[in-house]
């Protein structure tokens, strides 16, 4: 009788390992995923600064931004806004560049985890499965509420960015 009890406790043991490891698998996708979300956003953000910087830089923006300052040499002025321009695009330009090798570096990353969840869960029970399924949908709701709430944010800076042009 002890011995029955004995492998029953283990058996229970085991499961309840094994759920904690199917779900690790799965909080490690959810991560990687809300991870690449954040990039995602972050490349939209840079994006968005990179067109600001274009429209700053066309040469009717650039003289409207000096209107103001009075020069004896005012082609000298543009030039020096104009290269302050160029200089932040291409920092941004950059920070774009490492964006996308990250999020390439993530999307590998998700890939290979979604695959070892998946052989995780392909060998646990149903119950484990139901609850990752559960886990997932609640991740995916709140990670479309952070896109959703860093696209408006976003839109928000833009806004700014845009009046400051037209006020400059």
């Amino acid at each position: 009788m002890r011995v029955v009890l004995l492998l029953v406790l283990l058996g229970i043991g085991f499961g309840a390992v094994q759920a904690q490891s199917n779900l690790r698998a799965v909080e490690t996708v959810d991560d990687l995923k809300l991870q690449l979300i954040d990039i995602t956003a972050k490349q939209e953000a840079v994006k968005l600064g990179i067109q600001q910087l274009d429209e700053s830089l066309k040469p009717e923006n650039i003289e409207r931004s000096l209107a103001g300052i009075g020069s004896t040499r005012p082609e000298e002025l543009r030039e020096q806004r104009r290269r302050q321009l160029l200089i932040e695009k291409m920092g941004l330009a950059a920070e774009l560049e490492v964006l996308n090798l990250k999020r390439t570096k993530l999307e590998e990353a998700i890939s290979t985890a979604e695959v070892r969840a998946y052989q995780q869960s392909a060998s646990g029970s149903p119950i484990d499965n139901s609850l990752r399924s559960g886990l997932a949908q609640s991740s995916w709701l709140f990670a479309m509420l952070l896109v959703a709430a860093v696209t408006m944010a976003t839109g928000v800076v833009a806004l700014l960015g845009f009046v400051r042009v037209l006020n400059a």
